[in-house]
């Protein structure tokens, strides 16, 4: 069952993302809002549990966004192996640890687009807003990168509860 609040959790942020935050002035240069839920998953939830999750959402996003196929599977999975190296070094309690990892993804999923857009096309020429642009996501990141983690861990705990005391049988 936690597939499904994974399935449901993910199209919701996928479809808030690609049409409704664009139209919204205040939003239309935020993060990709699955950088905080692979980062989520890296943080508090099992990797044989993530893995199959980043994979799929991964896949989804590069079948809607039309960019190179691989690009947002590859970039979750480098995030994801980012996160649960630094959890190995750092104890995640702290909301400003929190915000610096938040940013650090938002940070390491910016410089991926950016070197495989240099790569796949060389003669393209650099955004000149792209280090603004970049530099407004991590702020977003900063600022509302731990309240995310903390919606989607209040969020999966709620539906575990939920599922517990509505399905599970008591012995």
């Amino acid at each position: 069952m936690t597939y499904f609040f994974y399935i449901c959790v993910c199209l919701c942020l996928i479809i808030f993302q690609t049409a409704i935050m664009p139209y919204l002035p205040l939003f239309d240069r935020f993060y990709d809002l699955l950088c905080p839920f692979v980062i989520y998953l890296g943080l508090f939830r099992p990797a044989r549990e993530s893995i199959p999750v980043i994979l799929i959402i991964g896949m989804i996003m590069d079948g809607i966004l039309g960019g190179p196929f691989g690009l947002y599977v590859t970039t979750y999975v480098w995030l994801f192996i980012g996160v649960k190296w630094m959890i190995s070094y750092l104890h995640l309690g702290n909301s400003a640890l929190l915000a610096l990892v938040v940013a650090s993804g938002v940070l390491l999923e910016n410089f991926i687009f950016i070197g495989t857009m240099a790569i796949i096309a060389p003669e393209a020429r650099f955004p000149a807003n792209a280090t603004s642009i970049v530099g407004v996501q991590v702020l977003w990141a900063i600022f509302t990168g731990p309240l995310v983690l903390k919606v989607f861990d209040y969020t999966q705990k709620g539906w575990n509860r939920w599922y517990a005391g509505r399905f599970v049988k008591r012995a």
